[in-house]
């Protein structure tokens, strides 16, 4: 691996050039997406179900696009190949669908660490909603124009709680 040495004195370049703070908002934000996906990376390297290593394995790869879009400058949104859009919101509103028919919801509140795998995926949602926060604010100021994806990591915060009890379901039948 070649060191750029670009970010040594604390700096970083977003897509189009310009160089931010890493402290500021857009790095932030995707280096939230980074530790959710890196979250994410655990439960689907521990995950036994091919189904649960699927849908984690497609959420890494949309987490990508998010941080694409979220470290462009304007004008240079239009030359991305890949943005969130409406079918990525269906595609996990069907994920939901599907997973919830197949398992029962408590309506207790539920504490996280009925198992490993599936209080990775809670930790996950949890990073998720942090970086819906600091997705949000980055919509207010303008920062991002594209509203799919406050949509996106509401509906992915959703679809990662049931996912996970959606886990915890596949190991208790597997211990049976």
């Amino acid at each position: 691996m070649k060191f750029s040495k670009m970010g040594d004195e604390g700096e970083t370049s977003l897509l189009g050039g310009q160089r931010v703070p890493k402290y500021d908002p857009r790095p932030d934000t995707y280096g939230t997406f980074d530790e959710a996906s890196s979250a994410i990376g655990i439960a689907r390297a521990a995950t036994k179900s091919q189904k649960v290593k699927n849908i984690l394995l497609s959420i890494q790869k949309d987490l990508l696009i998010l941080g694409s879009e979220v470290s462009a400058l304007p004008g240079v949104h239009e030359k991305l190949n890949r943005r969130i859009n409406q079918e990525d919101i269906n595609r996990l509103e069907e994920v939901i669908d599907e997973l919830q028919r197949s398992i029962e919801i408590k309506k207790d509140f539920i504490y996280p660490g009925k198992s490993v795998i599936s209080a990775q995926i809670d930790l996950a949602r949890a990073i998720i909603r942090r970086a819906e926060r600091k997705t949000a604010k980055l919509k207010s100021k303008g920062l991002i124009t594209n509203k799919r994806i406050t949509q996106y990591l509401n509906r992915l915060a959703d679809m990662l709680f049931v996912l996970a009890r959606f886990q915890e379901e596949n190991e208790e039948n597997n211990r049976r």
